[in-house]
């Protein structure tokens, strides 16, 4: 058996790994897209290191789209095989693989117009709406903690991981004559004691181990202090200063738990006066789905419940999916609060309200997550000064806060406490994905060898290992 890394490997977005057995079956774990700066015409989206057509299933950890978002390109290459996730990840996946291949049908629109003024030839999307729908058909869904026999000598498990709705950690079972051998592969590893969702649950004993190491040299705030934070930067920008609050989100998870905390502070402070919108047709569908799969929330949430039917939702909330409604927050007078996707402002509203908000010394633009490099959110948490969007260069004038506290990815600490119950002997290797090299991955190789875990290794793009 042997595993090659094709996407994800020292950088955040593209997950992507192919284990290939002795008697050639082949298994992915996730097909995410590369998230970047012309993230539909980079090189690593065009093409696979793999022939889709050889690929026998697909395990899918959850639908964030650097893990899901290559998948329609996959079954349009050739890929007949089934998608395995949980239910809650093929519900959100339906809503998330249509929109990526909207926006991506959007773009190609707009960037063809110009190659054609320019006598250039033109470009086709990654996969259309059309595309994705097909997709959609592959997919097959399996409940948490059960195993599921893939073939014969192959089993796999989710555990739920407490990122996002429906995401799970990967275990494998898979029988080579003699051996069996235990991989897992974590998943992106959620945060205990955070809103809405179940903790994470750590994985049984593996052989080999797949790990994410996002933040893997971070340690974030608790949750009583990030929500001082936030309502610290909602008064000094919303009730001192009068001016708005422009929050890039992703519109699974980050969105939600951004109203629930709102929703929170709302009956608490009395923030009445403060109209809040979340204006994205991604995130009001997905909230939806959230509402649809209560079996994934925690005790909190589900104590709430009890008193607050409806945890996504106050009177001061405007869920807006119309284009028109979207506008008129460009014109609207006195303070609020817009939550808007995607969560790097690499696409979608959230783009037009940075650059109709930016220049504006009352407002600030509140970041509450990670943001690959290259990336719009990723130059305004820099601290650049100037900032180019729709050909014409903005000032930065706004205020700008960071809450990584909001990132549904577990910190260095809680990583480290996810991993600590794995048994040192039996885990022969562990292989450090999705995450930064000198951020994220070095720094987490040093913790896990100072926690007598041993074989830590990062593995380049395109490595294929022998187990």
């Amino acid at each position: 058996m042997k595993i090659q890394f094709c996407g994800a490997a020292q950088t955040v977005t593209g997950s992507s790994h192919l284990i290939i057995l002795d008697d050639g079956y082949k298994i992915l774990l996730d097909c995410g897209l590369f998230q970047g700066q012309d993230a539909y015409n980079d090189e690593n989206n065009l093409k696979f290191l793999f022939r889709p057509e050889e690929i026998n299933c697909l395990v899918l950890s959850h639908a964030h789209i650097d893990h899901a978002g290559r998948i329609p390109k996959l079954v349009k290459e050739g890929f007949h095989g089934k998608i395995i996730c949980t239910s809650a990840t093929k519900d959100l996946s339906e809503i998330m693989l249509a929109d990526s291949a909207h926006i991506q049908e959007k773009d190609t629109q707009y960037e063809n117009k110009k190659r054609k003024k320019r006598g250039l030839g033109l470009v086709n999307p990654l996969y259309t709406v059309d595309d994705a729908q097909h997709a959609l058909k592959q997919f097959f869904s399996i409940k948490y903690e059960e195993w599921y026999p893939v073939r014969d000598g192959i089993e796999v498990l989710f555990r739920d991981n407490g990122h996002i709705l429906g995401s799970g950690s990967v275990s494998l079972k898979i029988k080579e004559g003699d051996r069996l051998i235990k991989v897992g592969f974590t998943g992106d590893i959620g945060r205990p004691n955070r809103p809405i969702l179940k903790d994470p649950k750590q994985m049984d004993d593996v052989d080999i181990l797949l790990c994410e190491s996002t933040y893997g040299g971070r340690i974030h705030e608790a949750f009583p202090d990030d929500l001082n934070h936030f309502y610290e930067v909602i008064k000094s920008t919303c009730l001192d200063r009068k001016g708005k609050i422009i929050i890039p989100a992703f519109s699974i998870g980050r969105t939600q738990e951004i109203v629930y905390m709102l929703d929170k502070l709302n009956h608490e402070k009395n923030l009445d006066r403060i109209p809040v919108y979340v204006d994205s047709p991604l995130s009001t569908n997905a909230t939806e789905i959230y509402r649809n799969h209560p079996e994934c929330f925690d005790d909190e949430i589900s104590a709430h419940l009890k008193t607050d039917p409806n945890p996504f939702g106050f009177n001061n909330l405007q869920y807006i999916t119309d284009v028109e409604e979207s506008k008129q927050l460009n014109f609207q007078e006195g303070p609020a609060i817009i939550i808007s996707a995607s969560g790097m402002a690499e696409a979608g509203r959230i783009v037009h309200h940075i650059s109709n908000n930016i220049e504006n010394e009352k407002n600030t633009i509140l970041m509450v997550g990670y943001c690959a490099k290259g990336t719009l959110g990723s130059r305004i948490r820099e601290g650049e000064k100037e900032i180019k969007l729709f050909g014409e260069v903005k000032q930065v004038k706004a205020q700008v806060e960071l809450m990584d506290s909001f990132s549904a990815h577990g910190d260095q600490k809680e990583m480290l406490d996810f991993l600590d119950n794995l048994n040192r002997n039996d885990l022969k290797k562990i292989f450090l994905v999705h995450g930064d090299y000198e951020e994220g991955q070095l720094p987490f190789k040093k913790c896990l060898e100072e926690k007598s875990f041993q074989n830590v290794l990062i593995p380049e793009k395109g490595d294929s290992v022998e187990i």
